[in-house]
C-alpha cells in the first residue's frame, strides 16, 4: 500500500472526526458513522447500506483514532441526534463505538473498542446516556474480556513495556466507575442496579476470580504481575474489607468470590488452580496490600461458635476453613518470608476468637487426617509461646485475648506428637517455666486458670504429672477451662470436612452477553377479556341497525394517517435537532409559503413537543443554546395557540423556564425587557414572569411547586370540564390559573416569614395582651405538617447540582432579572403616567388610561409583577449586592406601588376634584396584598442577613415610612373599612401589613439609639 494512499485514508478519517463535530443533517451523519464500524469489522449488515465512502482497514489505527471519534460522538452527535436515531431504530449505528453487540463480541476490535470506551466515557462529564454505556459495559465487557483484550496477540504490537501500564489504565477506569456515577448523580435514585456500589464489585469481584481461574493453566510473570496490579487497586478501594460487612453500602471480593472459589477447589484438578492462587498472592509487592487482602480472606472464614464447640459438625467445619486456607494461601511455610511475617503478624495482632485458632492450628497441621506438619506447627509454636509468655500479654491483654492465644496454643500441642523435639524443649523451656508463676500470680482468676491449664496440659502430654485440682465448679471460667480439655482430647483434622454448598461457577460464555440490553424480546400485548358491567347507567338504549357505515375508530384513523399512499406530496415533518431548527420551527424568518401552511400546526406541535428537552439537552455543550437563546425566547413569548394543541400552555411555558433556567444572562434580559412592550396579552405576559420567577428558583436550589412545568411534564394543565362556564367568568378562572404558582410561592414565602416573626416576638408581648389572647383565642388544634415528598427532595437536589456545574443565580440575579424588570417598569411607568397627564384635560371617553383591561398597570397584572419580584427577591438573599441595592430599591418600588396612584381609572372620572386621593386609598386589595407581602420579604431578609442594619441606618426614612404605610392599612382593617377588590383576600392582606408592622417595629427598636436624628 502506498503512501499516498495511507495519507487519504488518514486525511479522510480525520475529515470524519471534524464532521461529526460540526451541524449535519441525518443523510450526512449515516455514511460518517457507518465508514469506521466497516473498517474495524463492527458494521451490523443491515447497515451495510449506509457505507456509502469506506474507509481501508489498515488505514484506521484503533489507538489513535478511536479515542478522538468516541468523543464527538458523546459531545456532539447523542445530544444531538439521539432521539432522532431512536426513533429511526439506527441508534444501534452510535452504540457499536462503545458496545459492540454480541454478534461482534468474537471480533479482536470490539475488545479494543470497550477498552477505549470506559476511558473515553470517563473522561468526559457524565450523562444519562453515557451512564447507560457503563452500565452495558460493565455487563458485556468485564474485567476478563479486557484482559485477553490488552495481553492477546493482536495487541503485542504495543512498544514493550506498554502493555502492563495499558492494563493499569483498563483496571484504574473500570474500579472507578461506580464511584464517578456516584458522584454524577448525587444521591439521586434512578441509579442503575448494575452501577450500585455492591452489585458492581460483587460482578467485578466474580470476573476476576474467572480471570484467575482462566489463567491457573498457562500464565506468566506478566500475566501474575497484572493480577497483582488489580489486587492492589481493589484493596484502594476498600473491596477487601477485614470482616464481612454490614452494611449493604460496602462491597467486599471474597464474600462475593468465595462460593466460586470453594466449588473450584472441590472439583478435580484444582492443584492449578490453588497453586496459582499462592503465587498471585506472594507475587504481590506491597506488604501492606498483602495485608490487607489475607485479613479479608481470614475474616470471611466461617468459624464454629462457641469457639470450644467440639461437636462433629463444629470439627467438620474448621478442616472445611483450614482446606480452603491450603487452597488459596498455601501451606504455611516459613521459607515464604513475605508471607509468613504477614501471616504471624495477622493470626497474633488482630482480635480473633477460639474458633479461629482452631482452624490456624488445623491449617498449620496440614488438615489431613493421621498426619501433621510437626515442621510449620514447631514454627508457629515458637511465634505463639513468645506472645503466650510474654509479660505485657499476661498483664495487659483482655480475657478474650488470653482464651484465644491459650486455645490457639493447646491445639497446636494437640497436634504434635508426644516425643517431639518441639514439645519437650517447651515443657523444659526457662521462660515457659517462670511465666507459669506470673500467671498463677495474677488477680484475675480467669487469667491464672489459663496459666494453670497450660502447664497441667504440657505436664500430661510429656509424661509428667501436674494437677492444681481447682477445676470444679462454675467461677473463674472454670467451665471453660473443662471444655477447652475436652476439645483438645480429639484433632479437628480427623473429622469429616463439612460439605460446601455448591454453586454454578461463572464462565466466560457468549450466554453472559446476550442480555436484555442488547437481545430484547418484542413485547406481546395482554388482551384482556370484556365482561359484563353491571352499571345499569352506562347501559345504552336498543337502537335498530343503521345502513350506514360505521364510523373508523382513533386506530383505523392513526393507520389512515401514517398510509404513505394517502400521502403523497406531503413532506414529513424532520423533529428538530438543532436549536436553529427550533428556532425556526417556532418563529420563521423565512416567509410562509402557501404549500406549507397546511403543516404549520403540525410543525408548531412538534416544536413544543421536543422544545425543553431539546433545550435542556443543549446545556453545556458549546456556543448553541446562547447564540439562539434570545431568537427562541421571542418565538415562545409570541406563540398562539391558533390550532387549539393539547396542552401547549404548558409545553410553552415548560420550554421557556428551561430556556431562561438554562442561559440567563441571554434570555431573562431579553423576556424582561419584552415584558414592558404593548403586543402583548396578559395571558403572555403572565408566561413571561412565571418563566422569570420558576427559573430563578430552579437556579437557585430552591424547591419548586408540584404544578410547576418543570422538565417532561405528566400532568396536564387543569381543565374544565366539557360544559363551560360563561364567557367573562371562564376566562377570569383561567387567568387565575395561569398566576397560582408564582402567587403560590409568594404567599408561602410570607407564611414562613410571618411564623418566624410570631415566634421571635412571643417574649415581648405584655402580660395583659397575652393572659387576653389565652382567654379570647381557640386552644391550638393538631395539624398535619406537610413535609415535601421524596420526589420533590430529589427535584430540589437535581436542580442544585445541576446549577452548580454552571451558572448560579447569585451571579446574574441582579443583572439579568431584577434590574431588567425594575428599572424598566420606573421607566414604564413614567411614559405612561406622562400620557395619562397629556390627556387629562379631555372628554372622560377620550383621555388615556394605563391601567386597562390586559395591560402592565392593571391590577391583575400588576399584582402578578409585585408577586414575581418578590419570588426573586427571596431567591437573590445571597446576592452580593442584595443589601446595598436591592432591598432599598425593592422596598421603594413596594411603597410607591402601595401608597401613590399610579394611574387613573374609570371611577376617577366620576369625580374630577378627588380622584386622585381617593384611588390612592382605595388600592386594589390584590395589589395591596403582593406590595405589602414584598415588603415583608425585604425586612425579614434584610434581619437575617444583618440584623437590618443597612435598611435602618442608611435608609431611615424609607423604613419608617414603610412602618407608617402598613399600620395604616392595618387601622384601615381593623376598623371594617372594606378594600376595593377585597372579597375573601382581607385575611391576607392583614396578615400581610400586620407582619410588616412588626418587622418595622423589631428594626427599629435595635438601632434606634443610632437613629434618633431622623425619628424627631
Amino acid at each position: 500500500m502506498s503512501s499516498e494512499f495511507i495519507h487519504s485514508a488518514r486525511s479522510q478519517i480525520r475529515d470524519t472526526i471534524s464532521r461529526l463535530q460540526s451541524q449535519i443533517d441525518l443523510d450526512a451523519l449515516l455514511p460518517l458513522l457507518a465508514g469506521p464500524l466497516d473498517s474495524l469489522g463492527l458494521l451490523p449488515p443491515q447497515f451495510g447500506r449506509y457505507n456509502t465512502s469506506p474507509i481501508p482497514p489498515d488505514s484506521f489505527n484503533t489507538r489513535r483514532h478511536l479515542p478522538p471519534l468516541q468523543r464527538a460522538l458523546l459531545e456532539h452527535i447523542i445530544p444531538t441526534w439521539e432521539p432522532t436515531l431512536s426513533e429511526s431504530n439506527l441508534l444501534l449505528l452510535v452504540e457499536q463505538y462503545f458496545v459492540p453487540d454480541a454478534f461482534s463480541y468474537a471480533i479482536p476490535s470490539a475488545g479494543e473498542v470497550a477498552l477505549h470506551a470506559y476511558s473515553t466515557v470517563l473522561s468526559l462529564p457524565l450523562t444519562a446516556y453515557s451512564i447507560k454505556l457503563l452500565s452495558r459495559l460493565s455487563q458485556s465487557y468485564p474485567i476478563d474480556r479486557l484482559y485477553s483484550t490488552i495481553f492477546s496477540n493482536a495487541s503485542r504490537n504495543l512498544p514493550p513495556g506498554h502493555t502492563i501500564l495499558a492494563w493499569e489504565d483498563a483496571v484504574k477506569s473500570v474500579v472507578a466507575v461506580p464511584a464517578k456515577v456516584a458522584n454524577a448523580h448525587a444521591g439521586r435514585g434512578d441509579l442503575p442496579p448494575a452501577l450500585e456500589q455492591v452489585a458492581y464489585f460483587e460482578n467485578l469481584s466474580l470476573r476476576s476470580e474467572v480471570l484467575i481461574a482462566s489463567l491457573a493453566s498457562d500464565h506468566t510473570k506478566e500475566s501474575t504481575a497484572a493480577l497483582s496490579v488489580l489486587f492492589t487497586k481493589l484493596v484502594n478501594v476498600g473491596a477487601f474489607p477485614h470482616a464481612p460487612p454490614t452494611s449493604a453500602a460496602q462491597p467486599s471480593f471474597f464474600q462475593s468470590a468465595l462460593p466460586a472459589i470453594r466449588t473450584r477447589l472441590n472439583q478435580p484438578g484444582s492443584k492449578t488452580y490453588s497453586a496459582f492462587w499462592s503465587e498471585v498472592l506472594t507475587s504481590i509487592p506491597s506488604s501492606l496490600t498483602l495485608r490487607s487482602v489475607v485479613t479479608s480472606l481470614l475474616g470471611h472464614l466461617s468459624a464454629p461458635d462457641p469457639g470450644i464447640d467440639p461437636s462433629p459438625r463444629a470439627r467438620g467445619l474448621v478442616k472445611r476453613e483450614a482446606l480452603l486456607l491450603i487452597g488459596v494461601a498455601g501451606r504455611l511455610d516459613a521459607a515464604k518470608a513475605d508471607m509468613w511475617e504477614t501471616l504471624i503478624g495477622i493470626i497474633l495482632g488482630r482480635d480473633w476468637t477460639g474458633g479461629y485458632a482452631r482452624i490456624f492450628a488445623c491449617w498449620a497441621a496440614g488438615a489431613t487426617k493421621g498426619s501433621a506438619d510437626v515442621e510449620a506447627l514447631s514454627t508457629l509454636l515458637v511465634k505463639v509461646l513468645d506472645r503466650w509468655t510474654s509479660g505485657d500479654h499476661i498483664k495487659h491483654s483482655l480475657l478474650s485475648k488470653h482464651h484465644y492465644v491459650t486455645i490457639l496454643l493447646l491445639m497446636i500441642v494437640s497436634y504434635l506428637p508426644s516425643k517431639s523435639r518441639a514439645l519437650q524443649d517447651l515443657a523444659f523451656s526457662s521462660p515457659f517455666i517462670s511465666c507459669i508463676g506470673t500467671y498463677i500470680g495474677h488477680l484475675d482468676p480467669s487469667v491464672r486458670r489459663c496459666g494453670m491449664l497450660v502447664a497441667e496440659e504440657i505436664a500430661r502430654r510429656t509424661g509428667k504429672k501436674l494437677d492444681f485440682k481447682d477445676w470444679d465448679g462454675d467461677d473463674g471460667d472454670k467451665p471453660w477451662a473443662r471444655g477447652v480439655r475436652k476439645l483438645t482430647a480429639e484433632k479437628d483434622a480427623d473429622a469429616d470436612a463439612l460439605e460446601d454448598e455448591e454453586m454454578p461457577v461463572p464462565e466466560l460464555m457468549i450466554e453472559d452477553i446476550l442480555n436484555d440490553d442488547i437481545i430484547e424480546a418484542p413485547a406481546v400485548p395482554l388482551v384482556l377479556p370484556v365482561g359484563y358491567d353491571s352499571d345499569d347507567s352506562l347501559t345504552g338504549y336498543a337502537s335498530q341497525s343503521s345502513s350506514r357505515s360505521q364510523s373508523p375508530t382513533p386506530s383505523e384513523l392513526d393507520e389512515i394517517e401514517k398510509d404513505p399512499t394517502l400521502r403523497v406530496g406531503r413532506d414529513k415533518i424532520a423533529r428538530p435537532v438543532y436549536l436553529a431548527q427550533l428556532g425556526e420551527m417556532i418563529r420563521s424568518t423565512s416567509g410562509l409559503k402557501s404549500e406549507q401552511e397546511s403543516q404549520t400546526a403540525e410543525k408548531m406541535e412538534i416544536a413544543l413537543n421536543v422544545a425543553e428537552e431539546l433545550i435542556r439537552r443543549k446545556r453545556g455543550y458549546g456556543t448553541e443554546l446562547e447564540e439562539n437563546a434570545v431568537n427562541l425566547a421571542y418565538g415562545l413569548i409570541g406563540l398562539q395557540d391558533n390550532y387549539d394543541l393539547d396542552g401547549f400552555d404548558v409545553k410553552r411555558q415548560a420550554a421557556l423556564n428551561a430556556l431562561v433556567a438554562c442561559a440567563p444572562r441571554k434570555a431573562a434580559p431579553a423576556i424582561a425587557e419584552e415584558f414592558f412592550k404593548n403586543q402583548y396579552s396578559a395571558d403572555q405576559r403572565y408566561v413571561i414572569l412565571n418563566a422569570l420567577a420558576l427559573s430563578a428558583r430552579e437556579l437557585a436550589g430552591l424547591p419548586l411547586p408540584s404544578t410547576a412545568a418543570i422538565q417532561p411534564l405528566t400532568g396536564a394543565r387543569i381543565m374544565f370540564p366539557s360544559k363551560r362556564l360563561p364567557g367573562s367568568l371562564h376566562e377570569r378562572y383561567l387567568t387565575a390559573g395561569a398566576t397560582d404558582q408564582v402567587q403560590g410561592l409568594l404567599q408561602g414565602i410570607t407564611q414562613m416569614t410571618i411564623e418566624n416573626t410570631r415566634d421571635a416576638n412571643t417574649d415581648r408581648a405584655p402580660g395583659l395582651v397575652r393572659e387576653r389572647q389565652l382567654r379570647v383565642r381557640q386552644p391550638a388544634k393538631v395539624t398535619e405538617v406537610k413535609q415535601p415528598s421524596a420526589a420533590q427532595v430529589l427535584e430540589q437536589i437535581r436542580m442544585a447540582q445541576s446549577a452548580s456545574g454552571t451558572t448560579t443565580f447569585t451571579e446574574v440575579a441582579v443583572e439579568c432579572f431584577l434590574y431588567p424588570l425594575m428599572n424598566r417598569f420606573w421607566l414604564f411607568l413614567r411614559d405612561e403616567q406622562t400620557r395619562e397627564e397629556r390627556t387629562a384635560h379631555k372628554d372622560p371617553v377620550h383621555r388615556y388610561r394605563g391601567a386597562g383591561t390586559g395591560l402592565i398597570l392593571n391590577p391583575l397584572v400588576l399584582s402578578h409583577f409585585l408577586a414575581t419580584l418578590g419570588v426573586l427577591v427571596h431567591a437573590a438573599r445571597n446576592a452580593p449586592a442584595w443589601l446595598a441595592v436591592v432591598a432599598p430599591d425593592a422596598l421603594e418600588l413596594a411603597v410607591t406601588l402601595g401608597t401613590r396612584p399610579i394611574s387613573h381609572t374609570p371611577d376617577d372620572d366620576d369625580d374630577d376634584n378627588g380622584g386622585a386621593t381617593q384611588s390612592a386609598q382605595d388600592k386594589e386589595a390584590r395589589v395591596l396584598s403582593t406590595a405589602l407581602e414584598l415588603a415583608l420579604v425585604v425586612l425579614d431578609t434584610a434581619l437575617e442577613l444583618d440584623g437590618g442594619r443597612s435598611l435602618g441606618l442608611e435608609h431611615t426614612a424609607l423604613l419608617l415610612a414603610t412602618g407608617e404605610w402598613a399600620q395604616e392599612v392595618f387601622d384601615r382593617l381593623e376598623k371594617g373599612i372594606l378594600v376595593k377588590g377585597g372579597g375573601g383576600s382581607e385575611a391576607r392582606l392583614s396578615k400581610a401589613a400586620a407582619g410588616v408592622v412588626i418587622k418595622v417595629d423589631e428594626l427599629a427598636q435595635k438601632w434606634r439609639r443610632s437613629m434618633i436624628d431622623v425619628v424627631q
